[in-house]
């Protein structure tokens, strides 16, 4: 084996199969159909991409720049990351030489990527703005961001903005199919169905997790299953959450708090963990009231801002008791 394809073989599955092509993104086909457009046209402004990780922005950019830039891409594409330094020295010196500059023998307008452009500073993204305006003539800005919310108005006002929703299950499940059959990967059919469920849209997640449940196996002939998932990414099971539930609901307040208990510590589990799963298996429940399931909820939030704020987590896990039993009393109205 040559030492380039032992250097592949040794990455994480998140950089080995990043998408190389726009065909290869997956659940995103109204902005990948949208960018291709504005290229074909030579019509491409500056971009915003936002929305949670693990959605596809990063990739979605890399993989149009190769497109566009082909074996030119070194030249013509300039990427920051948030591990760099983006404050507006950054700003006024690499990024502004890099677009003022034009390549010799190259036409075409540059591209700039700027990752994590949310964890800027403000006078970093004034900066910016003014070098956006400077240099739109033969540079294109690409902003990728977590939070829309964060960056400034004037920056927002430039670019054409593309919201990358969560990835839906059959996407995710079209990608991680071939994944499977090139990794050799044995999981069960439930184990697939919960890594999907539990990644929340997440692709960057659903790679992690196979592959760190993969490693966890003393041989590759061994099947991933359900458990080894739930351990892997440190979830309560389904069927935990109903056991405390049910013994919240038919059961006095010391045996409910002791099965609470004993769940949390035999599975390493914060209260926060259980208040979630808590809220899923919930969300499953025919209730005869509605006014069950809002204070329910509205409750539990409390509990969930006390605990963030540095609340006592027995107190708060005999407070959760209180709530759910309390609540179901609207059941018996």
């Amino acid at each position: 084996m040559s030492g380039n394809n032992r250097n592949v073989d040794n990455l994480p599955w998140v950089e080995k199969y990043r998408p190389n092509k726009l065909d290869e993104v997956y659940g995103q086909n109204e902005v990948v159909s949208t960018v291709r457009r504005f290229v074909s046209e030579g019509k491409l402004p500056h971009l915003l991409f936002y929305g949670p990780p693990g959605t596809g922005k990063t990739s979605t950019i890399v993989a149009l720049a190769r497109e566009i830039y082909g074996n030119n891409y070194s030249n013509m594409v300039l990427e920051l990351n948030a591990s760099d330094d983006r404050g507006i020295d950054v700003v006024r010196n690499q990024i502004k030489e890099f677009a003022s500059t034009r390549q010799i023998f190259s036409k075409g307008f540059k591209l700039i990527i700027l990752d994590e452009a949310d964890a800027m500073t403000n006078a970093a993204q004034n900066a910016l703005r003014r070098i956006i305006e400077k240099y739109t003539k033969n540079t294109r800005f690409c902003i990728l961001a977590n939070y829309a919310h964060k960056l400034t108005p004037a920056l927002l006002s430039r670019c054409t903005r593309f919201r990358f929703q969560p990835l839906p299950i059959e996407s995710m499940r079209q990608r991680i199919d071939n994944v499977i059959v090139k990794e050799k990967v044995k999981i069960s059919e439930d184990a697939l169905n919960a890594t999907l469920k539990l990644s929340k849209g997440d692709m960057r997640k659903v790679l992690n997790v196979i592959q760190a449940c993969q490693a966890g196996q003393n041989s590759n002939e061994n099947e991933i299953d359900e458990e080894l998932v739930y351990e892997c990414i440190g979830t309560p099971k389904p069927n935990d959450i109903k056991m405390i539930l049910n013994s919240i609901m038919n059961e006095d307040w010391n045996t409910a708090y002791f099965t609470m208990e004993r769940i949390k510590v035999t599975q390493g589990l914060a209260l926060v963990d259980l208040i979630e799963g808590i809220v899923e298996v919930l969300e499953g429940y025919e209730l005869k009231n509605e006014e069950t399931r809002i204070s329910i909820l509205s409750r539990l939030g409390d509990i969930e801002y006390s605990i963030s704020h540095g609340g006592n987590e027995r107190v708060q896990s005999s407070a959760v008791i209180g709530v759910i039993k309390s609540s179901f009393e609207y059941e018996m109205v």
